[in-house]
Protein backbone atom coordinates (compact mmCIF):
# COMPACT_ATOMS: atom_id res chain seq x y z
CA UNK A 1 0.00 0.00 0.00
CA UNK A 2 2.43 2.29 1.14
CA UNK A 3 4.88 1.47 -2.06
CA UNK A 4 2.02 1.99 -4.72
CA UNK A 5 0.80 5.05 -2.76
CA UNK A 6 4.01 6.53 -3.38
CA UNK A 7 4.29 6.06 -7.19
CA UNK A 8 0.52 5.89 -7.76
CA UNK A 9 -0.09 9.66 -8.57
CA UNK A 10 2.02 12.72 -9.16
CA UNK A 11 2.37 15.53 -6.51
CA UNK A 12 2.45 19.20 -6.40
CA UNK A 13 2.03 22.45 -4.94
CA UNK A 14 -0.80 23.94 -7.37
CA UNK A 15 1.13 26.67 -9.87
CA UNK A 16 -0.36 30.13 -8.06
CA UNK A 17 1.06 33.68 -8.03
CA UNK A 18 3.97 33.92 -5.41
CA UNK A 19 4.58 30.24 -5.27
CA UNK A 20 7.79 29.13 -5.82
CA UNK A 21 8.24 25.19 -4.89
CA UNK A 22 7.89 23.28 -7.36
CA UNK A 23 6.80 19.92 -6.14
CA UNK A 24 5.95 17.83 -9.53
CA UNK A 25 8.44 14.73 -8.66
CA UNK A 26 8.05 14.75 -4.85
CA UNK A 27 5.66 13.03 -2.52
CA UNK A 28 4.72 14.49 0.86
CA UNK A 29 3.16 12.52 3.67
CA UNK A 30 1.90 13.96 6.82
CA UNK A 31 3.19 11.67 9.74
CA UNK A 32 -0.11 12.61 11.70
CA UNK A 33 -3.95 11.69 12.16
CA UNK A 34 -4.34 15.54 13.48
CA UNK A 35 -7.57 16.87 11.51
CA UNK A 36 -6.27 20.27 12.31
CA UNK A 37 -3.44 19.75 10.93
CA UNK A 38 -4.88 18.33 7.60
CA UNK A 39 -6.98 21.40 7.09
CA UNK A 40 -4.45 23.43 7.58
CA UNK A 41 -1.86 21.77 4.96
CA UNK A 42 -5.33 21.95 2.81
CA UNK A 43 -5.61 25.63 3.67
CA UNK A 44 -1.88 25.98 2.23
CA UNK A 45 -2.39 24.14 -1.42
CA UNK A 46 -0.60 21.23 -0.83
CA UNK A 47 -1.73 17.65 -1.96
CA UNK A 48 -0.22 15.00 0.21
CA UNK A 49 -0.80 11.68 2.26
CA UNK A 50 -1.41 10.53 5.80
CA UNK A 51 0.86 7.92 7.25
CA UNK A 52 0.59 8.81 10.98
CA UNK A 53 3.53 7.50 13.16
CA UNK A 54 3.02 4.15 15.38
CA UNK A 55 5.87 5.26 18.05
CA UNK A 56 5.73 5.50 21.76
CA UNK A 57 6.53 9.13 22.28
CA UNK A 58 9.41 9.50 25.05
CA UNK A 59 12.02 11.74 25.14
CA UNK A 60 14.97 12.51 27.30
CA UNK A 61 14.60 16.62 26.56
CA UNK A 62 13.11 18.95 29.25
CA UNK A 63 13.06 22.51 27.42
CA UNK A 64 9.57 22.26 25.60
CA UNK A 65 10.89 23.83 22.68
CA UNK A 66 13.58 20.70 22.25
CA UNK A 67 11.06 18.45 23.46
CA UNK A 68 8.61 19.26 20.16
CA UNK A 69 11.60 19.36 18.27
CA UNK A 70 12.57 16.11 18.99
CA UNK A 71 9.24 14.33 18.93
CA UNK A 72 8.20 15.81 15.56
CA UNK A 73 11.41 14.57 14.13
CA UNK A 74 10.65 10.68 16.02
CA UNK A 75 7.62 10.62 14.35
CA UNK A 76 8.85 11.72 10.92
CA UNK A 77 11.89 9.42 11.32
CA UNK A 78 9.66 6.42 12.12
CA UNK A 79 7.62 6.81 9.23
CA UNK A 80 10.14 7.14 6.93
CA UNK A 81 12.00 4.21 8.08
CA UNK A 82 8.68 2.48 7.34
CA UNK A 83 8.48 3.58 3.90
CA UNK A 84 11.69 2.62 3.37
CA UNK A 85 11.01 -1.25 4.66
CA UNK A 86 8.48 -1.54 2.07
CA UNK A 87 10.50 0.57 -0.72
CA UNK A 88 12.91 -1.50 -3.70
CA UNK A 89 15.16 1.56 -4.64
CA UNK A 90 15.67 -0.71 -8.21
CA UNK A 91 12.56 0.16 -9.63
CA UNK A 92 12.35 2.13 -12.64
CA UNK A 93 9.27 3.78 -11.01
CA UNK A 94 11.75 5.42 -8.28
CA UNK A 95 13.71 7.49 -10.65
CA UNK A 96 13.76 10.77 -10.43
CA UNK A 97 10.90 10.96 -7.68
CA UNK A 98 11.62 12.29 -4.11
CA UNK A 99 9.79 11.48 -0.56
CA UNK A 100 8.82 14.43 1.95
CA UNK A 101 7.92 13.25 5.53
CA UNK A 102 6.10 15.98 7.42
CA UNK A 103 6.03 15.36 11.13
CA UNK A 104 4.77 17.72 14.60
CA UNK A 105 4.04 17.65 17.88
CA UNK A 106 2.35 20.23 20.23
CA UNK A 107 2.53 20.70 24.05
CA UNK A 108 1.52 23.53 26.36
CA UNK A 109 3.83 24.69 29.04
CA UNK A 110 2.69 27.01 31.80
CA UNK A 111 4.89 27.75 34.70
CA UNK A 112 7.93 24.95 33.21
CA UNK A 113 4.81 21.44 33.57
CA UNK A 114 4.36 20.27 30.53
CA UNK A 115 0.71 19.16 29.50
CA UNK A 116 0.24 17.28 27.03
CA UNK A 117 -3.24 14.76 25.85
CA UNK A 118 -4.87 14.34 29.15
CA UNK A 119 -5.47 10.66 29.99
CA UNK A 120 -9.03 10.96 31.79
CA UNK A 121 -11.31 13.86 33.34
CA UNK A 122 -9.56 14.42 36.15
CA UNK A 123 -6.16 15.05 34.29
CA UNK A 124 -8.15 16.73 31.68
CA UNK A 125 -10.01 19.32 34.85
CA UNK A 126 -6.50 19.99 36.63
CA UNK A 127 -4.84 20.87 33.41
CA UNK A 128 -7.42 23.36 32.50
CA UNK A 129 -8.07 24.49 35.80
CA UNK A 130 -4.13 25.92 35.80
CA UNK A 131 -4.27 27.65 32.37
CA UNK A 132 -7.67 29.57 33.31
CA UNK A 133 -6.98 32.86 34.23
CA UNK A 134 -3.56 32.57 33.50
CA UNK A 135 -1.21 32.76 30.56
CA UNK A 136 0.65 29.74 29.02
CA UNK A 137 2.77 29.17 25.93
CA UNK A 138 2.00 26.46 23.32
CA UNK A 139 4.97 25.09 21.17
CA UNK A 140 4.26 23.22 18.30
CA UNK A 141 7.64 21.21 16.86
CA UNK A 142 7.75 20.66 13.07
CA UNK A 143 10.76 18.00 11.58
CA UNK A 144 10.35 17.49 7.72
CA UNK A 145 12.44 14.93 5.90
CA UNK A 146 13.43 15.16 2.70
CA UNK A 147 14.79 12.02 0.48
CA UNK A 148 15.66 11.69 -3.00
CA UNK A 149 15.13 7.90 -4.30
CA UNK A 150 17.17 8.39 -6.99
CA UNK A 151 20.44 9.69 -5.16
CA UNK A 152 19.60 8.41 -2.24
CA UNK A 153 20.50 12.03 -0.43
CA UNK A 154 18.60 12.46 2.89
CA UNK A 155 18.02 16.21 4.19
CA UNK A 156 16.27 16.89 7.52
CA UNK A 157 15.15 20.31 9.17
CA UNK A 158 13.64 20.73 12.58
CA UNK A 159 11.86 24.30 14.00
CA UNK A 160 9.57 25.07 16.34
CA UNK A 161 6.90 28.09 17.00
CA UNK A 162 5.75 29.18 20.42
CA UNK A 163 2.34 31.43 20.90
CA UNK A 164 1.27 32.64 24.33
CA UNK A 165 -2.42 32.30 25.23
CA UNK A 166 -4.28 33.70 27.79
CA UNK A 167 -7.45 32.40 29.32
CA UNK A 168 -10.30 34.09 30.86
CA UNK A 169 -10.61 33.02 34.85
CA UNK A 170 -13.40 29.88 34.56
CA UNK A 171 -16.00 28.04 37.08
CA UNK A 172 -15.45 24.58 38.21
CA UNK A 173 -18.91 24.83 36.54
CA UNK A 174 -17.54 26.14 33.31
CA UNK A 175 -14.39 23.80 33.02
CA UNK A 176 -16.87 20.70 33.64
CA UNK A 177 -19.51 21.85 30.63
CA UNK A 178 -15.90 22.40 28.40
CA UNK A 179 -14.89 18.56 29.20
CA UNK A 180 -18.62 17.48 29.18
CA UNK A 181 -18.20 18.14 25.06
CA UNK A 182 -15.33 16.03 24.41
CA UNK A 183 -13.67 18.26 22.99
CA UNK A 184 -10.27 18.17 25.10
CA UNK A 185 -9.41 13.98 25.15
CA UNK A 186 -7.44 14.33 21.66
CA UNK A 187 -5.59 18.04 22.51
CA UNK A 188 -2.61 19.05 24.51
CA UNK A 189 -3.46 21.15 27.69
CA UNK A 190 -6.62 19.66 27.04
CA UNK A 191 -8.19 22.14 25.21
CA UNK A 192 -8.96 22.82 21.02
CA UNK A 193 -8.70 26.94 20.74
CA UNK A 194 -10.79 26.07 17.51
CA UNK A 195 -13.64 24.63 18.85
CA UNK A 196 -15.72 25.38 21.63
CA UNK A 197 -12.65 26.47 24.54
CA UNK A 198 -12.50 29.39 21.73
CA UNK A 199 -15.20 31.23 24.20
CA UNK A 200 -12.51 31.22 27.14
CA UNK A 201 -9.54 32.76 25.80
CA UNK A 202 -8.84 36.30 26.13
CA UNK A 203 -6.17 36.90 23.66
CA UNK A 204 -3.36 35.41 22.18
CA UNK A 205 0.54 36.83 21.18
CA UNK A 206 2.12 34.84 18.05
CA UNK A 207 0.70 32.46 15.54
CA UNK A 208 -2.67 31.24 16.16
CA UNK A 209 -1.86 28.14 13.34
CA UNK A 210 0.44 27.26 16.11
CA UNK A 211 -1.83 26.61 18.98
CA UNK A 212 -4.63 24.92 16.40
CA UNK A 213 -1.18 22.69 15.43
CA UNK A 214 1.04 23.49 12.80
CA UNK A 215 2.66 27.04 12.55
CA UNK A 216 1.61 26.63 8.65
CA UNK A 217 2.99 30.11 7.26
CA UNK A 218 6.56 29.08 8.71
CA UNK A 219 6.66 25.81 7.45
CA UNK A 220 5.82 27.08 4.08
CA UNK A 221 9.32 29.08 4.67
CA UNK A 222 11.11 26.50 5.74
CA UNK A 223 10.32 24.30 2.72
CA UNK A 224 11.49 27.29 0.41
CA UNK A 225 14.71 27.42 2.28
CA UNK A 226 15.06 23.61 1.35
Amino acid sequence: EIAQCLVGSEMCIRDRENIMIDFDKTKIILASNSPRRRELMMQAGYEFEVIASNMDENTTETKPSLIVEDLSMQKAENVFNNIMKVVNLSLDAYTGLSLMIIGADTIVSKDDVIMGKPKDYDEAFNMIHSLQGNVHQVYTGVSIILYNFETQDKTVRSFHAYTDVEVYPMSDSEINNYISTGDCYDKAGSYGIQGPFAVYVKGIHGDYNNVVGLPIAKLYRELQHM
